[in-house]
């Protein structure tokens, strides 16, 4: 895995867990990680990343039905 290290403005309260959840489900959302590798990134089980993606406004939904069922396969 690489290592990422992130300056963010003094302004901006995130914490490193609600910033791992919303890169990881953009990257999901983007097709770069498929759900099991977006929930090892937010540091969660798959179901657990899956029940905290739509308070962060994230679709579970794939793009593609192949995407999909790859995921499922991965559960």
């Amino acid at each position: 895995m690489k290592t990422l290290t992130i300056q963010f403005p003094d302004g901006v309260d995130l914490s490193e867990a609600e910033t791992k959840l919303i890169l990881a489900g953009e990257l999901y959302e983007r097709g770069r990680l498929s759900l099991s590798q977006a929930a090892v990134l937010a540091g969660l089980s798959t179901r657990a990343f899956i029940e905290v993606m739509g308070k962060f406004g994230f679709s579970v939904f794939s793009q593609s039905a192949e995407d999909l069922l790859s995921d499922i396969e991965n559960a």
